[in-house]
C-alpha cells in the first residue's frame, strides 16, 4: 500500500429489505474519515455496495414472483439513492452479480482448489435458512437457530470445504503481533475468546438442487458458492485484484490492505476469522483495522420491524436536514458502543450544539462585523493573553480532531470542534464588543471580532467532513474556501490569521435554525408508529423471577459521613479471571491517573471478563487497599445487587476517567 492512499470500506449490505438507519450509520461514519483523509491530502478510496446472492434473496424474489436478479436490481436502488441523500462520497458501489466480481470469485476459488485448501466432503446437521448456516444439536436454543430464534431443518447433504483451519493458528499470531488490527478492544477480547475453542473448516457451497442463486463452482456445475464467501471477496474484487485490467491491479496494489474495514458487531467473526483466513490462503494481508461497532436502538431494543421502532433515514433528512443527521449520528453515540435513538435526544442535542453554540456564535459575530464594521474582514491588532490562549486553543483542538478522527473517535472530534463554538462565544460575551463599539475602540472591536471569526473558519474547516453542506458554506460566508491539509496544512488551518483582510462578508440566514418543537412529520411519524406498532410482538426472553431479598435497613447517617467517601469515573482497561477464586475479575481501571489501578470484584458470575473492557464504571477511589485471593484491590466498582449482582452502576462513556462523583 502506498503512503499517500487510504482505503475505507463499509460491509455490502444485504438486499432482503429497505435501508434503515443501521445502513446510513455506517456509511456516513466511513464518509466522514474519507472526505477527512481526503483533506488531508490521500488518494482515497471508499468503497460499499450490497450483497445480492443467498438463499433469503432466493426465497424472498420467489415468494415476490419476480426473478432473483430482479429482485436484487430493485433493491439495491434504495441503498444508492439513502447513500446520496446522506452526501456519501464512495468512489466504488459494488454488487456482487455484477461480472466483475463473479470472475474474481471463480478465480480465486479455482486457485485455491488446486492449490489444495477446498475438498468435498459430506455433512448432515441442523440447517437454519435464516442464518444460512449449520448448528450442532448443543448450539440450538430451544431446538430453534440460536442467531435468529427461528425454525432450523435437519439436512445431510456434500459440500465443499474451505481448510479454515489450517490458516487459525496464523490468525491467532497475527491478532497478537496487530493490537490495533481489531477495535473496539472488546471486540479483540471476543475474537482471541473464539479462538481458544477448536476452529473447523468453512463450508463454502451449497447445491444448486437446494440453492440455484449464486455464483457457479467453477470445476463443478452441480454447487454454488455460499454467501459469505462470495460476499467478502467484494473488499478485493472492487478495487481490482486479479481482474485482468492492468489499471485496476495497479490501484489493487496501492491501497491493498485497507486501512479501514467498518462492519456491525454482528458479523464480527465472519469478518475476522473468515475472512482473514481465507487472505492468508490466497497469500494476501488482512486490512489494518477491522473496526466493529455497535448497535442502534431505539427505545432500549435493536431495530425491528416487529417491533415497531424502525426510524427511516429519509424521514430525519426531511425533518432536519443532511448535515443534522449526519452530525447526530457520529456526536450522540461513541463509535463502537451500543447508543439509544430517540427523536427528543436529537432535537436537544441539534439546539444545544448546532444552533445554539455554533449556529450562534457564526450568525452574532458576522452580523456584528456587518452591522460596526462595514462587513468585511477586520484587520488583526494587538493581542492580549486572552487573545493568545484562543490561538493556543485552536492548535489544540485541530490537533485532537485530527487524532481522534483518524482513529474512529468521532464523538471527540466532534466535541473539541465543539469546543471552539464555546470558546467562541464565551470571549464574545467577556469582550463586549458592542461596548467597544459604543466606545468608539474600533482596533480593539477589529481585533475581537476578526479572532472570532478566525474560530468560526477552523470550526467549519473541521465540521466539513461530516457536515458537507453548512461547513463549506461557513467558509464561503467568510470569503474564503476549503482549504488542502496536507503537509503543514494542519498548522496553517489552526493559525487565527487566515482570512483575507478587507475580504467581503456574507451573513445570510442562521446556518441551523433554533426548533422550538419537534418538526410536524416527525410528530406524525412518531403517532403512526405508535399506533401500528405490534403489542404481539416476541419480548425478550424473561429471566426467572427471584425472590426479593429483605433488606436490613442500616443506622442512619450525617452528610459528612458520606462526604468521606471519594467517587470517581474510571474506565476499564483490561478485565480478566482471578488466578485463585472463580468468582473473582481482576481488573485495569483508569480512574485518571498517572497509572491505572487493579481493582478485585465479585462478579465473575455476572460477567465475561470481554464484556467489562471499555465501560466506565464508578469506583470508591479512598478505599484502603486489600488483598483479595493473593491479588492486591485498589478501590471498589458500584453495582446493584445484593449477594447476586445485577449491573455495574455505569455512566455515559464520554465522561472523562477521573470525573468526580457526587
Amino acid at each position: 500500500m502506498a503512503e499517500d492512499t487510504f482505503f475505507i470500506t463499509t460491509p455490502i449490505y444485504y438486499v432482503n429489505g429497505e435501508p434503515h438507519l443501521g445502513h446510513g450509520y455506517t456509511t456516513v461514519a466511513a464518509d466522514a474519515i474519507a472526505r477527512w483523509q481526503r483533506l488531508r491530502g490521500k488518494k482515497v478510496l471508499f468503497l460499499t455496495g450490497t450483497d445480492e446472492h443467498g438463499q433469503k434473496v432466493y426465497q424472498t424474489a420467489l415468494a415476490r414472483g419476480v426473478s432473483p436478479q430482479a429482485h436484487c436490481d430493485e433493491l439495491s436502488v434504495p441503498f444508492r439513492e439513502l447513500f446520496d441523500r446522506l452526501m456519501c462520497s464512495h468512489d466504488d458501489f459494488i454488487r456482487t452479480t455484477e461480472p466483475r466480481h463473479i470472475k474474481v470469485v471463480q478465480r480465486i476459488l479455482q486457485t485455491l482448489y488446486d492449490q489444495g485448501d477446498i475438498y468435498k466432503d459430506s455433512y448432515d446437521g441442523w440447517y437454519s435458512t435464516s442464518a444460512e448456516r449449520f448448528w450442532t444439536e448443543e448450539e440450538l436454543v430451544d431446538g430453534k437457530c440460536p442467531d435468529t430464534g427461528l425454525e432450523v431443518e435437519w439436512l445431510a447433504e456434500e459440500n465443499f470445504y474451505f481448510r479454515m483451519s489450517k490458516y487459525a493458528d496464523r490468525f491467532r499470531q497475527w491478532i497478537e503481533d496487530h493490537p490495533n488490527f481489531l477495535r473496539p478492544e472488546a471486540r479483540r477480547n471476543e475474537v482471541l475468546g473464539l479462538l481458544r475453542k477448536e476452529v473447523g473448516d468453512l463450508c463454502i457451497t451449497r447445491p444448486v438442487t437446494r440453492l440455484p442463486w449464486g455464483i457457479p463452482i467453477p470445476w463443478d456445475e452441480n454447487f454454488v458458492t455460499y454467501v459469505w464467501f462470495d460476499a467478502l471477496i467484494n473488499y478485493i474484487s472492487a478495487p481490482g485484484y486479479r481482474s485482468g485490467d492492468p489499471a485496476l491491479e495497479d490501484r489493487f496494489q496501492a491501497h491493498w490492505p485497507a486501512d479501514y474495514h467498518l462492519v456491525g458487531k454482528d458479523i464480527l467473526t465472519t469478518h475476522s476469522l473468515y475472512w482473514s483466513t481465507m487472505l492468508f490462503a490466497m497469500g494476501l494481508e488482512p486490512a489494518d483495522c477491522l473496526y466493529a461497532h455497535g448497535w442502534l436502538t431505539s427505545g432500549g431494543r435493536k431495530m425491528s420491524k416487529s417491533y415497531g421502532n424502525v426510524i427511516d433515514p429519509n424521514l430525519l433528512v426531511d425533518a432536519f436536514g443532511v448535515d443534522a443527521t449526519r452530525y447526530y449520528f457520529l456526536r450522540e453515540i461513541a463509535f463502537g458502543a451500543d447508543g439509544d435513538f430517540s427523536y427528543e435526544g436529537f432535537l436537544v442535542r441539534y439546539n444545544a450544539e448546532l444552533a445554539n453554540d455554533l449556529g450562534n456564535l457564526a450568525h452574532r459575530t458576522l452580523s456584528m462585523t456587518r452591522k460596526w464594521l462595514g462587513g468585511t474582514v477586520p484587520a488583526l491588532g494587538a493581542l492580549t493573553e486572552e487573545d493568545q490562549a484562543l490561538f493556543a486553543l485552536a492548535a489544540d483542538v485541530v490537533a485532537r480532531f485530527d487524532e481522534a478522527c483518524t482513529t474512529l473517535r468521532f464523538k471527540d472530534a466532534l466535541g473539541a470542534c465543539m469546543e471552539l463554538a464555546a470558546a467562541g462565544n464565551k470571549y464574545v460575551d467577556t469582550q463586549e464588543p458592542w461596548t467597544l463599539n459604543r466606545t468608539g475602540d474600533k482596533a480593539r472591536l477589529g481585533t475581537v471580532m476578526r479572532l472570532v471569526l478566525e474560530l468560526c473558519r477552523v470550526a467549519g474547516t473541521l465540521l466539513t467532513p461530516v457536515c458537507p453542506v453548512k461547513g463549506p458554506e461557513l467558509l464561503s460566508r467568510l470569503g474564503t474556501e476549503l482549504p488542502e491539509l496536507s503537509g503543514d496544512g494542519l498548522a496553517s488551518l489552526a493559525r487565527l490569521d487566515q482570512l483575507t483582510e478587507g475580504l467581503a462578508l456574507e451573513l445570510g440566514e442562521p446556518l441551523f435554525p433554533r426548533l422550538t418543537e419537534l418538526p410536524a412529520i416527525v410528530v406524525e411519524a412518531m403517532a403512526a408508529q405508535a399506533a401500528t406498532t405490534n403489542q404481539d410482538a416476541p419480548e425478550p426472553e424473561p429471566k426467572p423471577a427471584k425472590e426479593t431479598p429483605k433488606m436490613e435497613t442500616k443506622d442512619p447517617i450525617s452528610f459528612d459521613d458520606f462526604s468521606k467517601l471519594e467517587l470517581k469515573t474510571g474506565q476499564v482497561q483490561t478485565a480478566e479471571k482471578h488466578p485463585n477464586a472463580d468468582r473473582l475479575l481482576v481488573m485495569t481501571v483508569d480512574v485518571g491517573e498517572e497509572s491505572p489501578r487493579t481493582i478485585v470484584a465479585g462478579i465473575a458470575g455476572r460477567f465475561e471478563p470481554t464484556e467489562l473492557v471499555g465501560r466506565t464504571v464508578i469506583v470508591v477511589t479512598n478505599l484502603k487497599p486489600a488483598k483479595l485471593r493473593g491479588v492486591v484491590s485498589e478501590g471498589m466498582i458500584l453495582a446493584a445487587g445484593g449477594k447476586d449482582v445485577v449491573d455495574l452502576a455505569t455512566i455515559p462513556t464520554d465522561v472523562s476517567p477521573g470525573t468526580v462523583v457526587r
